[in-house]
């Protein structure tokens, strides 16, 4: 049978295993939940700073899209009339650099410049076209060898004629391509097969080491897009997860205590009574009472077993102090008696063959034990003689004594348990007036042997004979003792001398033969353990 501290221990193992457990987890997805918001936080405020830079370049160009017409009406008008527009037109825009008119593929009118006369595919080798071109490029006459990004804008069917703007770029970079470390560490625009990064010129070609991450954007407007790169979301993510730990830690031993809290019950012993409970895993087993003088069976003692499929049979000294601490010794109690009423067809229908259950004070409280029996016991009307056993360890002073008085009118009997080992005063003696002195094991043990429990034991049987109760001796083992108690004149006996406890379907055979049960089911001894 499983002890006490082997049970025991192995409930709190299992309890911190869970809770150990609980903290674990709790860490992991306090870090993982940390590490895919902060990785979701990254990639949006990427995905934010390119949407930013392509719409605030799409503000730039919108504007001078806007004004095209009006810009498209002034190409072949001589410069000298043009020019004070397109210097208007310059200043009003601010991000525009220059504005220039092309005739016949000839620059022949610049915003700055005025009046020229330089063939465009001299300043920008793209230029002219047909069609509407957003070219990036580097300046070839005011600030030579800077980028600049051109719109251009033809007029006629040719593409010789047309207007050209010219983008402040620096300002547009500033702007736009400054990166955002250590989220992004490079940005550039890319119009056709020319790029520009930021802090750096007009290139054909745009290289990232292979450990970056790119994300690109282009807009809908006009043809070109924005690149970024940097380690990416989640490396960075993991890089600012020890920043996060501390909270986790906290958190997993919050939610780790929580779970010991929450465990006390459901993983502790008291949880698996309640779980025996509803499962009906205990088993009634019976011990047979004999007259000493008859040699026959005038009652028996039932007795409570325990075979945990988790954990194997379980001694009741086990879980009936476990019960006890607990304030389950009632529910177990209630069990017995509803089983006891059940199975009561095993034996003898005769108000002379009495059934004693072990019952504890604290049962007696609020008129509970009184209230069971009524539903259980008096309900079924059985005609066998209810004895209730109660255990001097126990707290006799919190028997209600009133309960006392209704179980005698019921004709209930009262038997102390054990009688002689506990710390009570002889008065409650004459407050509880018990029927039955039921003499513990160890005195009976002593018989013969040890000189003052022999002398203990003969008071105690002086003492019920001088009050007129009736003894019950336990634990009879050999002839010895039995003589000896029967000289004595303890007219109940009780003890492996007769019979082992036995499950109650085995009784009726017993009685039948007078002889022991057999052998006990599963190879497992099952010692006498009263319920107490």
């Amino acid at each position: 049978m499983q002890n006490a501290q082997r049970i025991i221990k192995s409930y709190r193992r299992n309890r911190i295993m869970v809770c150990v457990l609980v903290a674990f987890i709790t860490l992991f997805l306090t870090l993982g939940i940390r590490f895919i918001s902060q990785r979701n936080l990254n990639q949006e405020r990427i995905h934010t700073f390119v949407s930013h830079s392509v719409n605030a370049l799409d503000k730039i160009l919108l504007p001078l899209q806007a004004g095209r017409e009006t810009l498209q009406a002034l190409v072949g008008a001589p410069c000298p009339d043009a020019h004070l527009t397109l210097r208007k037109r310059a200043a009003t825009l601010q991000t525009v650099r220059s504005i220039a008119l092309i005739k016949d593929g000839i620059l022949y009118c610049s915003s700055i410049f005025g009046d020229r006369d330089v063939p465009i595919r001299q300043v920008q080798p793209d230029l002219p076209s047909s069609q509407p071109q957003l070219v990036l490029s580097t300046d070839k006459s005011l600030l030579k060898g800077s980028p600049i990004l051109i719109q251009w804008y033809p007029v006629s069917d040719s593409g010789e004629d047309g207007v050209m703007q010219i983008v402040n770029i620096d300002l547009i970079t500033k702007m736009m391509l400054e990166p955002q470390r250590p989220l992004i560490t490079d940005v550039s625009l890319n119009v056709g097969n020319k790029f520009l990064r930021y802090g750096q010129n007009v290139t054909d070609s745009l290289a990232f080491t292979q450990d970056t991450m790119i994300l690109s954007q282009t807009s809908g407007h006009f043809p070109f897009t924005i690149t970024v790169s940097g380690p990416g979301a989640s490396e960075l993510a993991l890089m600012n997860l020890p920043s996060q730990l501390p909270l986790a830690v906290l958190l997993s031993l919050l939610l780790g205590y929580i779970a010991w809290l929450a465990t006390a019950s459901r993983m502790s012993f008291t949880w698996e009574i309640n779980l025996g409970l509803a499962a009906r895993e205990f088993e009634l087993f019976c011990q047979p009472l004999l007259n000493a003088r008859t040699q026959k069976c005038v009652g028996v003692e039932i007795l409570l077993r325990w075979n945990n499929p988790r954990q194997g049979w379980i001694s009741p000294d086990v879980f009936i102090p476990l019960a006890e601490e607990h304030n389950l010794i009632v529910p177990l109690t209630r069990y017995v008696i509803m089983e006891t009423v059940r199975q009561i067809g095993y034996f003898p229908a005769n108000k002379g063959f009495h059934i004693g259950i072990n019952v504890a004070a604290s049962h007696f409280r609020n008129g509970v034990l009184l209230q069971d029996l009524n539903r259980y016991w008096f309900n079924a009307r059985p005609k066998q003689q209810l004895i209730i056993e109660l255990t001097e360890r126990d707290a006799l002073l919190d028997v209600d004594y009133r309960i006392v008085r209704e179980l005698h009118r019921k004709e209930v009997k009262l038997a102390i348990d054990d009688f002689g080992t506990g710390n009570s005063s002889l008065s409650w003696l004459e407050k509880l007036r018990p029927d039955v002195l039921k003499i513990d094991k160890s005195f009976t043990t002593a018989l013969g042997t040890d000189a003052v429990n022999s002398t203990v034991t003969d008071i105690i049987i002086a003492l019920g004979q001088r009050l007129n109760i009736e003894l019950v001796a336990e634990g009879v083992e050999t002839q010895e003792q039995a003589r000896y108690l029967r000289h004595h004149g303890v007219n109940i006996l009780q003890g492996f001398l007769y019979a082992r406890p036995m499950p109650l379907k085995d009784f009726p055979q017993w009685l039948a033969e007078s002889s022991p049960p057999p052998a006990p089911r599963n190879g497992h001894v099952m010692p006498a353990m009263p319920l107490h």
